[in-house]
């Protein structure tokens, strides 16, 4: 079941770009199963964060049994969670664990499931591989499998949640730098209108902000903008 074909597309989930979000990885992911795998047709992915769960799968049909299966609240996937542990589902016709989930999972074209918990950081991932026969997943096969995707897929998520870290350091700094900005041309202001000094200005700024209760950068935006109103409207 590992491929070089597979280590290779697991590989290149790690690269993140502008576009890389957790949908997108997730995506990614569940097209490698269900392309990469022998014997797996689909593939689906849960990312849990405390309790919240991004969900995706390779085909439509899988999205519905996902779905189906958290409505119900039990079958391999939900187990695997549980404990921790691998779950495998060699044929759903046989299998009496889940009898909900097993005719659900046959109107959707599956006869066997593999279901694989993965501990990342600050979350839990559980994939889902499907196959359209029974005794698609070899139990022999399985440590190996779990054990290059988890290796792989930490790898994906923690590129992609330290990128969001960084993006989001830097749009709060490009704000920051904004708000100094346009409280600088406010006070500009304020000094041309009333002679003060810059430290006066600031202080009445801050002043007018407490009294509205309104932060200083949005007060100043509002002055800036007023005085360009009236500046254009008056050479109109």
């Amino acid at each position: 079941m590992v491929t070089p074909v597979l280590a290779r597309d697991l590989a290149a989930l790690g690269r993140v770009s502008e576009e890389t979000s957790s949908e997108s990885v997730l995506r990614g992911l569940t097209a490698t199963l269900a392309g990469d795998i022998p014997g797996c047709a689909g593939g689906s992915a849960e990312l849990w964060r405390e309790e919240r769960m991004v969900a995706s799968a390779s085909h439509s049909e899988l999205i519905l049994l996902v779905d189906s299966e958290g409505d119900m609240g039990e079958g391999p996937c939900t187990e695997a969670r549980a404990t921790g542990r691998h779950v495998i589902v060699q044929d759903v016709l046989r299998d009496s664990r889940w009898p909900a989930y097993d005719g659900m999972a046959v109107r959707c074209g599956v006869r066997s499931v593999l279901a694989i918990p993965i501990d990342v950081e600050r979350a839990v991932l559980v994939l889902g591989l499907y196959g359209v026969r029974p005794g698609a997943f070899a139990a022999r096969n399985v440590p190996p499998l779990a054990d290059m995707l988890a290796e792989q897929v930490t790898v994906a998520l923690a590129n992609m949640w330290d990128y969001d870290e960084v993006r989001t350091d830097a749009a709060q700094m490009h704000e920051a730098l904004a708000g100094r900005a346009v409280i600088d041309q406010a006070k500009g202001i304020i000094m041309q209108s009333s002679g003060c000094s810059a430290e006066a200005a600031f202080d009445e700024l801050c002043r007018i902000s407490q009294h509205h209760q309104v932060k200083v950068a949005d007060l100043a935006r509002l002055l800036v903008d007023e005085h360009q109103r009236n500046r254009h409207g008056g050479t109109g």
